[in-house]
Parts: C-alpha cells; sequence; structure tokens
C-alpha cells in the first residue's frame, strides 16, 4: 500500500495545473462554489476538501485520484519558516506585530475579555482603486469568543 500523497506535494501540483490551464484561483473556487480565499488555502494544503469538492478540481484540473485522496486529508495547519520570510507573509506578521496590541485592545474594548476566533472565519481580499496606487482590502471576519469560567 502506498501513503497518501503528502499535502504539499499536491499543492505543487495543483499549482502547475492551474498556471498551465491559465486559470484564476477565483475560477477555481467558483468550480466548487467556495469562497477565493478558503479554496486557495485548501489547495494549497491548510483545509481538506469534501470527497465533491476534491474530485471537481481533479476533474478541472485534470489531476488524478492520487491528488484527490490528498485533498480530502486532514492537514497539518500552519506554515513552514521558508514561507514566513516571503515577503507578502513577512508584512501581514510586521502589520501585525505594529497593529496587533492595539486590535487586542479594540476588541477588548468593544467585545469585553476574549479572542477572535480563527476557526469560525472568514477572510477575503479585494482591490481599491485609489489615484496614489491601488489599495490591497484584506477583511478578518472571526466570532467573538467569550472566555468563561
Amino acid at each position: 500500500m502506498t501513503p497518501i500523497m503528502s499535502k504539499s506535494d499536491a499543492a505543487d501540483l495543483v499549482i502547475a495545473a492551474r498556471v498551465r490551464r491559465g486559470l484564476t484561483w477565483a475560477e477555481i473556487a467558483d468550480t466548487i462554489d467556495a469562497p477565493v480565499v478558503w479554496t486557495t488555502a485548501a489547495l494549497l494544503g491548510q483545509h481538506p476538501m469534501t470527497s465533491e469538492q476534491a474530485q471537481r478540481v481533479c476533474a478541472l484540473l485534470e489531476l488524478d485520484d492520487v491528488v484527490a485522496e490528498s485533498l480530502r486529508s486532514q492537514p497539518s495547519r500552519g506554515a513552514d519558516s521558508a514561507s514566513m520570510s516571503d515577503p507578502t507573509i513577512y508584512r501581514f506578521m510586521e502589520a501585525l506585530a505594529v497593529y496587533g496590541p492595539a486590535l487586542k485592545e479594540l476588541i477588548h474594548e468593544e467585545f469585553g475579555d476574549g479572542i477572535m476566533s480563527a476557526i469560525n472565519f472568514k477572510v477575503d481580499v479585494a482591490r481599491r482603486l485609489d489615484p496614489d496606487g491601488d489599495r490591497v482590502v484584506v477583511t478578518f471576519d472571526g466570532k467573538f469568543l467569550d472566555y468563561r469560567w
């Protein structure tokens, strides 16, 4: 019996197939009727897909059942140290290092003692036109979870 393909190997095949077919992440997300950020994260190995989602994606990208099996498997979430030094990812870390304490204070002031869930969570990325250069708008939408004793 062969092991299940790793999430990173499956992601590499998905990326290659997507690029070679000239598809966007949004087009793939539309195929499975799921949010584009979630779909992209799932295809990069951060979420398990349902059987139907994995089958649709693999059909669209002409990938085999070995990839679909990996897409359905439970991930080990997180990022490797190499990706954390990527300039785009590093800027998110930098922004949270600068604004994280202020966001924490504002969340506590507005909601009380608790946290924003990253499990019951939505995220979106959009472009906002600006005469001084287009803006990246990232929206985090997490359920507030109050601490209970």
